[in-house]
């Protein structure tokens, strides 16, 4: 597979200094760092930040913009990211990216359905929405209370009434799964496009919904990316690689890659497994 010229850039590694980490939960942290080329990321993109020493991983670009200032969230989930969050202000990462394609950005009514870190894109995407959207709904999933990010940020996108939580244990919002109360608010009024992040069984329970009510929708898949630019094969869905084809899907790709979506997933060794 031949790379074009902007994956050779966006694939060689540059070094940079952290510039703030911020706990935004008990199990998420945001670091901010100056990077050129990522500073041009749109939503939905994704960069490898590489922890020396350690390991290389993904993670979607939480926020950018022209100044050159590039934030991430990370949640606690191995090796890797712990060590990532043991860094401090001053520390070494290394980059390269933004890689992947981005949320297409509409007009009108617009519902947003994230869960956990899968808030992190969709935060990046409610911020260049705003201005466009007559109206924005977004439905912020967690397990618990703790774990709602950025809601104070989200406040500023949206009217506050439009902004709405629901936890696994009722500890605030709607007790039940962010698909859930999104199933509901789709039943009583009518929205112009759906933008989805989250745990992937989520997101088939939310485009299961959009292809009921008709509604366009995009979504943000999240699985294992070892390379970033589709020569590894470990992010494949379908006939698709997340890294190079998404990681935003649309609904016409979303239903092609049904059988797999939410049910299954590659592991290290590429082989599919149950989620």
């Amino acid at each position: 597979m031949k790379l074009s010229a902007y994956h050779i850039r966006a694939n060689r590694h540059r070094i940079t200094k952290i510039l703030d980490v911020k706990t935004e939960s008990p199990t998420v942290k945001t670091f901010t760092f100056k990077d050129k080329m990522c500073a041009r990321a749109k939503p939905g993109q994704f960069l490898m930040l590489w922890i020396p020493g350690v390991d290389e991983i993904p993670l979607s670009i939480l926020d950018a913009d022209e100044s050159g200032i590039v934030s991430v969230a990370v949640k606690r989930v191995g090796e890797a990211t712990q060590a990532l969050r043991n860094k401090r202000v001053g520390d070494f990462i290394g980059l390269r990216g933004p890689f992947g394609n981005s949320f297409t950005l509409r007009e009108g009514k617009i519902l947003m359905v994230g869960g956990g870190i899968g808030m992190a894109p969709l935060s990046f995407l409610a911020k260049k929405l705003a201005p466009k959207a007559s109206k924005l709904t977004l439905v912020v999933g967690a397990k618990t209370r703790e774990e709602l990010l950025f809601m104070e940020k989200l406040k500023k996108f949206c009217k506050e009434e439009n902004l709405l939580a629901t936890t696994d244990d009722g500890s605030y919002g709607f007790k039940g799964l962010a698909s859930q109360l999104s199933e509901s608010i789709l039943t009583k009024e009518k929205y112009d496009a759906i933008y989805a992040c989250g745990p992937e069984q989520m997101i088939r329970k939310v485009f299961e919904t959009a292809e009921k009510t008709g509604i366009r929708i995009e979504a943000s898949l999240e699985r294992l990316m070892r390379c970033a630019i589709g020569l590894c094969g470990s992010c494949v869905i379908g006939k698709y690689r997340v890294c190079r084809d998404g990681p935003v899907f649309n609904g016409n790709q979303l239903r092609e890659v049904k059988g797999e979506l939410g049910i299954s997933k590659r592991d290290f060794n590429g082989r599919r497994i149950p989620f």
